[in-house]
């Protein structure tokens, strides 16, 4: 790994950090469920009363994803605070309202984590681009995250993958034949969404690296981390992946001690 290299980070405490509390469980499985709530009942406004709530939609739509992200992502590296099969499903249930089939992305992006920057890194291939490469090649690598993923999964993996992508057929098939607008306009939502993350979740904390040393980037500033729930201290997360996003700042606080200049190499 490449903190080992690195001898001052091996008197970082991260061990304490890995448990979570009831309340934090409770925060961290319900963390999207308001933002869904919100973008459905926004898209049903608009659709009935006015269009004008449609904007409130897309921003709860947003930060449905973004939030789904920090949940599915602390659940690829088992941080959520729960049981196996309670986080299987949860990557399920976010399988579908996601429209990822997320046994798969997790099997690449665990992958990424052994072979950070590397050539057999199928995830980090979107930070060797320029930004609008990645903007535009964000479907063709939202597709090889599933084609590697399922290369790369065993076969209790590979049965989720194939009970979720039966799922997002159904979802977007009912999508399709049923004339409601919140369903059709999430769906749509959620695939423009995977569509970008090559450039928002890969590119930014990931661009102008090397899979050596300085591996990822961060982000400092209050504001900026509530805003995007904290999914951007990754170099802590690289560093030490086991420790759940909700104690990442805790962590960074400590790396800043006894190595500030990691810092240093900011998202923006």
């Amino acid at each position: 790994m490449a903190h080992l290299l690195d001898d001052r980070l091996r008197s970082v405490e991260w061990r304490d950090l890995l448990p979570l509390t009831r309340s934090e469980v409770v925060y961290e499985t319900l963390i999207t469920t308001p933002w869904l709530a919100g973008s459905l009942a926004a898209w049903h406004l608009a659709e009935t009363r006015h269009p004008a709530f449609a904007a409130v939609a897309v921003v709860s739509a947003f930060f449905f994803f973004l939030t789904g992200l920090r949940q599915v992502h602390n659940a690829y590296h088992h941080a959520l605070g729960l049981s196996r099969w309670a986080t299987d499903v949860t990557m399920f249930a976010l399988s579908v309202g996601m429209m990822s089939a997320m046994h798969a992305v997790q099997t690449t992006h665990l992958n990424h984590h052994r072979h950070c920057l590397d050539r057999a890194d199928v995830e980090g291939h979107a930070a060797q681009r320029s930004w609008w490469r990645a903007v535009l090649g964000g479907p063709a690598f939202a597709v090889s995250l599933h084609v590697s993923g399922w290369a790369l999964a065993h076969t209790r993996t590979r049965r989720w993958i194939v009970i979720e992508l039966a799922a997002l057929v159904l979802v977007a098939t009912a999508a399709i034949v049923i004339d409601w607008l919140p369903l059709r306009a999430h769906v749509a939502t959620m695939i423009a969404g995977q569509c970008f993350t090559a450039f928002f979740a890969v590119w930014t904390v990931h661009h102008d690296c090397q899979p050596v040393g300085r591996i990822a980037r961060t982000q400092r500033g209050w504001l900026k981390n509530v805003v995007s729930y904290d999914m951007f201290h990754h170099v802590e997360h690289h560093l030490f992946p086991a420790v759940p996003t909700c104690h990442l700042p805790e962590l960074s606080q400590r790396i800043d001690r006894v190595a500030p200049e990691y810092k240093d190499l900011t998202v923006y």
